[in-house]
């Protein structure tokens, strides 16, 4: 599963500094995910870590965008290859 970002983002940047895969980008007027390469902190973290750090609980799991564990570690290891 990608995670999203929600209208009540405020912007604030906290959640940038924290994707491990560069995931997050500034939109206008909100921030949003890139389904294509979140990980939900798979390989980095036991939890996503922007949900940790948002002060406004606006970063979900994406119902859009549901992929097993599987899919997730076959992702991590793709964009992990392209570094």
């Amino acid at each position: 599963m990608a995670l999203y970002i929600n209208e009540e983002c405020i912007a604030c940047d906290a959640c940038i500094d924290e994707c491990p895969t560069g995931a997050i980008e500034e939109g206008d007027p909100i921030y949003f995910i890139d389904p294509d390469s979140c990980t939900e902190c798979y390989g980095f973290y036991d939890e996503p870590s922007c949900i940790a750090v948002c002060p406004v609980d606006c970063i979900a799991i994406d119902p859009d965008n549901t992929e097993t564990p599987a899919e997730l570690k076959f992702k991590y290891q793709k964009l992990m290859e392209e570094e």
